[in-house]
């Protein structure tokens, strides 16, 4: 059986639409007019009596006190970043070895310091980074210690950066990378120990390396971050060394942040 031919519109149909459609514009002509006519309804009160501040006003005349550099954290880390690091250890001395050049040290020299050079130095500069202020020194007979402060762009985990699958970046996103890859089996093996009054950082005692023909390598390693700083603090020696002498060393830099 074919199937019946569309019905044709007729002329009874297109007079209906017409009629409907005239009587939406005439309804709406209608609306307009009869609110126009009405007296403007008063919109209600903006106070918010609770918001004020300062409580009581200051006295005519009055100003306010600027913060010192020494109180404003900003003025410090954009200054002289060398300036917030922490002294050598009493009797250390200068590292024979060392890359720092003036208290500051290239990114091309502070990526050495990972295993993958070539990726920590690229992830670096797409992260926002900026500067590391550096001082290291050797103490005894095998102990070597170093401080570094490393400096993003302020805003750098912000934007584009959300976009990814970490959900953070910069200063942020470096640090919370470097705790998370020092607690894992590859390198501490355990969770570390909070560092008192950070909020983020955490400090770790492990061992590197033991094999036949070579002292044994101890590693101690504190990260934190501050503002748009990570520290990141690293002691090595062939014996062990304690959670104290790595957690002084992380509170008193954490301190000049």
């Amino acid at each position: 059986m074919e199937p019946k031919p569309p019905r044709r519109r007729g002329r009874t149909t297109l007079i209906v639409g017409v009629a409907a459609l005239l009587g939406v514009v005439a309804g709406t002509a209608t609306g307009y007019t009869i609110q126009a006519d009405r007296a403007p309804t008063a919109l209600p009160p903006l106070s918010q009596p609770g918001l004020v501040y300062p409580a009581k006003a200051l006295p005519a005349g009055t100003k306010v006190k600027a913060l010192s550099a020494e109180e404003d954290s900003q003025v410090r880390r954009d200054g002289d970043l060398r300036k917030l690091l922490i002294s050598k250890p009493a009797g250390s001395r200068e590292n024979e070895e060392s890359l720092i050049e003036d208290g500051w040290i290239p990114l091309s020299a502070y990526a050495l310091y990972y295993e993958s050079e070539d990726y920590m130095f690229e992830r670096l500069l797409e992260e926002g980074f900026r500067r590391v202020a550096a001082r290291d020194w050797q103490q005894g007979q095998n102990r070597q210690g170093e401080v570094n402060l490393i400096q993003f762009r302020s805003g750098a985990d912000e934007g584009v950066l959300h976009l990814r699958a970490r959900n953070d970046g910069g200063v942020r996103g470096i640090a919370r990378g470097q705790l998370l890859d020092t607690a894992s089996k590859r390198g501490a093996g355990n969770p570390g120990d909070p560092i008192k009054g950070s909020g983020n950082g955490r400090y770790f005692l492990f061992k590197v390396r033991e094999k036949p023909g070579y002292l044994p390598l101890y590693r101690a390693r504190a990260v934190a971050y501050r503002g748009d700083i990570m520290m990141d603090i690293n002691l090595f020696d062939s014996k062990p060394i304690s959670k104290k002498d790595i957690r002084t060393l992380a509170e008193r830099q954490l301190e000049r942040l």
